[in-house]
């Protein structure tokens, strides 16, 4: 077995195995690699891996919008969706006009979220979003 499918298969028991917490920081995650992927990918005029990426970081943006719990969340709810569309947003125009700052900016954000839900995770403090375990 390669490298390759070795780590898929790893990463496939991992998310299947996950608590609704550790999902959303997994998803966090990917959307880090993602953003670091599309920000590659435009210093390098990669314009395939630069598309491919912002595709995937606005679906798992999207699916971070989409598991939003709004009544134990309340106020942080609402501010964690216009922050999701916000960056939504932003992703379109970057894939637009390739702005290397802007993209910058949300690798922070998307940074500090992960931790920020991974600390909350490890305390056992996530009500805010939880992914639906299969």
């Amino acid at each position: 077995m390669s490298y390759a499918s070795q780590s898929s298969s790893y990463r496939e028991m991992e998310i299947q195995s996950a608590s609704p917490e550790r999902l959303v920081v997994i998803v966090f995650e990917q959307l880090v690699v993602n953003l670091e992927r599309a920000r590659i990918a435009m210093d390098r005029k990669d314009v395939e891996l630069r598309v491919t990426s912002l595709r995937r970081a606005r679906g798992l943006v999207g699916e971070l919008l989409a598991t939003l719990d709004f009544e134990k969340g309340g106020p942080l709810a609402n501010q964690l969706a216009d922050l999701y569309q916000f960056m939504l947003y932003e992703l379109v125009d970057i894939g637009q006009r390739g702005d290397v700052a802007t993209l910058r900016k949300l690798v922070n954000i998307a940074t500090s979220l992960r931790d920020g839900f991974t600390a909350a995770a490890a305390a056992g403090n996530v009500g805010v979003a939880k992914l639906k375990t299969a």
